[in-house]
């Protein structure tokens, strides 16, 4: 989880409240911004998923290059 993931719970959470006080006080142009705050909140999430996989695809093939420059390494040092 990053600070994405969490601003968009965040945002998730202020919209859902936004849009139900636009319908309590049939307030359309309100309960429209809440369904934005809505929208904006599961952007930022699925932007941090793509963050944290990049990230993890990254560390992956650090490793990788890792194991393999230390397999030609002990191939040359024999």
């Amino acid at each position: 989880m990053n600070k994405d993931h969490v601003k968009g719970a965040a945002d998730e959470v202020k919209g859902n409240v936004k849009e139900a006080a636009g319908k309590a006080t049939n307030d359309s142009s309100t309960e429209a911004k809440g369904k934005l705050d809505q929208l904006k909140g599961k952007a930022e999430q699925a932007f941090g998923d793509v963050k944290d996989k990049a990230s993890h695809a990254a560390d992956e093939m650090k490793e990788k290059t890792e194991e393999l420059s230390n397999k030609v390494k002990e191939k040359f040092n024999k």
